[in-house]
């Protein structure tokens, strides 16, 4: 209606001003708006309706083979006809990158799947967050599985961007779901890992493909929490944290509780150093108490001012909020601090006994 509301207004103020005052050059302004909401059908319908309108006025105001009126028109039809042009040109890339994103949102999903919102006792939300606006994928990763009287749980940070750090943690994810059913201990699970993407890095060491920061096979490496929450809620804690954030400890009414780790681990790809030994360390979590994970996206988001995050103050308000709820808090939490764009991609699980 506002594209026509213009046509009509022009074409009655034109008549109704004198012969020496042309307003049917305006009239180009109803396709301009109908491009920005309509597609090039449309465009083209109003574009030869205001062509009509210019017609209407030269026969009614001042004669339509004039010189002015036919340069009018002709102006209106060629740049009535660019407009129509733009349009189909704008649809056919919009439809390209829809099918991007449904091929980007596949590729996610069989990567890195959606968590499930109960497995055995636990509840549980996950929070991912790229970088980029165009993408769906990252170095982030997590994943959560079921063995004997527990739930496993991991989440890691990929070092690097681009494509080299997609297929690196598709090598991880991969991985984990297939020895997390093999190894009774997190040390023996986090150590097969390591062992894994060792042999990754070996047979891709020399691809094309190579990450956006021009990193080589030797930088590349993986910060992993490795997770054990028993089903039995008397049975402590299992965590094997090899260079990943701490977890935090939730609570209502009770202070943000950092799970750090006493015994250093180095991140999965890094485990051939000299000295390096991955162990795992028991904690007490409560029923009640909500078991927050999180990349370093998280906490080395940056506001205007350069600050850091300031996610255990933050979550400080969010102890007996239900995973989900949580997690959307963070959301909402973290992107106002940012701006709404983050410069890392963020990722975030929170575990909650039911």
């Amino acid at each position: 209606m506002i594209p026509l509301g213009f046509i009509v207004l022009i074409s009655v103020v034109d008549l109704a001003s004198p012969t020496d005052v042309h307003l049917g050059p305006l009239l180009v302004v109803a396709p301009a708006i109908t491009a920005s909401f309509g597609g090039p059908w449309l465009t083209g319908l109003i574009g030869a309706l205001a062509v009509t309108a210019q017609l209407v006025i030269g026969i009614f105001h001042g004669g339509l083979f004039t010189t002015n009126h036919e340069t009018q028109i002709i102006a209106l039809v060629l740049v009535s006809t660019l407009i129509v042009l733009y349009c189909r040109v704008r649809d056919r890339r919009g439809r390209e990158l829809t099918r991007v994103r449904s091929v980007s949102e596949t590729v996610q999903r069989v990567l890195l799947r959606p968590l499930p919102d109960r497995l055995g006792p636990l509840r549980l939300a996950a929070l991912y967050l790229p970088a980029e606006d165009e993408a769906l994928l990252g170095g982030d990763l997590y994943a959560a599985t079921r063995v004997p009287g527990a739930t496993r749980v991991l989440i890691g940070d990929v070092r690097g961007k681009g494509l080299t750090a997609i297929e690196d943690a598709a090598q991880v994810l991969g991985a984990f779901r297939e020895l997390a059913h093999h190894h009774t201990g997190l040390p023996g699970l986090a150590a097969a890992l390591d062992a894994g993407f060792a042999r990754h890095l070996a047979e891709t060491a020399g691809n094309a493909t190579g990450s956006a920061d021009g990193d080589d096979a030797v930088e590349r490496f993986v910060t992993v929490l490795l997770a054990d929450l028993p089903d039995d809620p008397a049975e402590p804690v299992r965590i094997a944290n090899c260079g990943h954030p701490p977890p935090l400890l939730l609570a209502e009414g009770k202070a943000v509780r950092t799970l750090e780790a006493v015994h250093s681990a180095p991140p999965i790809g890094l485990g051939t150093l000299p000295g390096a030994h991955y162990r795992q360390e028991a904690y007490d979590v409560h029923s009640g108490e909500t078991l927050l994970l999180y990349t370093d996206g998280v906490t080395e988001a940056r506001d205007g001012e350069r600050a850091f995050y300031p996610l255990a103050e933050r979550a400080a308000d969010w102890g007996g909020v239900e995973p989900s709820a949580l997690v959307d808090r963070l959301r909402r939490d973290l992107l106002a601090h940012v701006g709404g764009r983050l410069k890392d991609d963020a990722a975030a699980v929170a575990i909650e006994r039911a």
